[in-house]
């Protein structure tokens, strides 16, 4: 019975990190809002499994709501933030606290009304509804410090062990759970009595699962996902900041320096903070890349079908660069048909790949009012390896940009030449 329910325990640990991290994998084409949603919808019956499902497991009594769903979107949440920002985890985080809250409130107004037994023995429970709804209110308040304690953990890590992504990790997973399982077991305690006799058992449970998770997350780092920015180590003010919402007071400043036509960063803007991300970068001990994007024979499109057609083309290739290169990255629009990405905490090959991915989609999704694709020419430069300063780098960039028009355009060049033609 215990060999069973232990197979059917990380069976289910499996399903669930499968699917969620599909739907972050995928967040690009499937949109962000499906993993989200995904991650959220579960909570009530989190809540529900960790106060009355309770199985027999070779390690003690334990609930797979808590010990597995629960222990999966928490890690859910810290894998969302490796791949975003803190600015974009911060909306489940909040997300989840303000639907859960009032999932409490409409039961608790439920309460009110006067009703009606439409068959015998299924009349509304309402001392369900109560003791559910203090305990949604007491995981609610549990689940939104572990959300942020674990982001602010792992950037506090990469102090000692920067590029132990996974270590990092596993140690986040067990520290969080094991406050998690302090205070939500406190509160099962108090509303459900259940025994003390099983908060031992269900923290080994939550120490199993986050074993199994991390087993799970290091598979997914080697053989799925591209190294990058994990690696990076950010200032704890800033994060927390970041998730606190105490940036938008930079709301103003985020607005100007746009290119009117485009919506990226104009020139004046990269000139401002592109030096900062590439000095930023190499303070971490990590790379910096930067990336010229130019339209190939854009002045034949403006020519043959008018400015208004050649503005339409432009916009599309912004549109495509924001949808291939990550939140932690920088679009600018250098000049006429110019563009410039910053990518921090990305190495010179990861570059090159990046780029052509971007070269194809465009070739294959822009296309000129008569139906021909629109190819571009990229250059690729790395920091320090091409340079210590943002210019330099950029003027790498540039000339590796003027040899991949030389090559024939619909190209990426970077250090070591030619990386395919279209």
């Amino acid at each position: 019975m215990e060999a069973t329910n232990l197979g059917l325990f990380v069976l289910e640990a499996i399903g669930y990190f499968g699917l969620m991290v599909t739907l972050l994998h995928f967040r690009n084409r499937l949109g962000l809002g499906v993993f989200v949603t995904a991650l959220g919808v579960m909570h009530f019956m989190e809540t529900y499994l960790a106060a009355v499902f309770y199985v027999n497991l070779p390690f003690g009594v334990a609930s797979p709501g808590s010990s597995v769903f629960f222990a999966g979107k928490l890690m859910m949440i810290l894998m969302l933030y490796l791949q975003e920002d803190a600015s974009t985890v911060r909306q489940p985080i909040y997300g989840l606290f303000i639907g859960n809250l009032l999932t409490v409130a409409i039961a608790w107004i439920l309460q009110l009304h006067h009703t009606i037994e439409m068959s015998p023995g299924n009349e509304a429970d309402f001392g369900f509804l109560k003791e559910m709804g203090w305990l949604m209110i007491w995981g609610t308040a549990i689940l939104y410090l572990d959300s942020i304690g674990i982001i602010l953990l792992y950037e506090r890590l990469g102090r000692y062990i920067k590029r132990k992504v996974i270590l990092r990790f596993m140690i986040c997973g067990f520290v969080l759970l094991t406050f998690d399982q302090v205070g939500f077991f406190g509160g099962l305690h108090y509303f459900l009595g259940v025994p003390l006799s099983a908060f031992w058992d269900g923290w080994k449970a939550k120490m199993f699962a986050v074993c199994v998770y991390t087993v799970l997350f290091a598979l997914y780092e080697i053989y799925v996902r591209r190294d990058g920015i994990p690696a990076a180590a950010r200032s704890i003010s800033d994060v927390f900041g970041d998730l606190t919402f105490r940036e938008r007071y930079n709301d103003l400043l985020d607005r100007t320096g746009r290119d009117i036509l485009t919506g990226v960063y104009d020139r004046s803007r990269m000139e401002l903070e592109a030096p900062v991300m590439i000095r930023e970068a190499q303070r971490q001990g990590l790379y910096g890349t930067v990336i010229i994007i130019d339209a190939d024979h854009f002045k034949d499109v403006n020519d043959n079908f008018g400015h208004l057609q050649g503005d339409e083309v432009l916009k599309a290739i912004a549109g495509r660069l924001g949808t291939i290169l990550r939140s932690a990255d920088r679009v600018f629009r250098f000049g006429g048909e110019e563009f410039v990405a910053v990518c921090p905490g990305t190495d010179h090959e990861e570059g090159l790949i990046v780029t052509e991915r971007l070269r194809w989609t465009i070739a294959t999704s822009v296309k000129t009012p008569d139906g021909k694709p629109v190819t571009v020419s990229i250059g690729v430069a790395t920091a320090d390896e091409d340079g210590v300063s943002f210019t330099t780098v950029l003027a790498a960039a540039d000339d590796r940009l003027y040899q991949a028009k030389k090559s024939g355009r619909n190209c990426v060049v970077g250090r070591s030449g030619l990386v395919k033609v279209g």
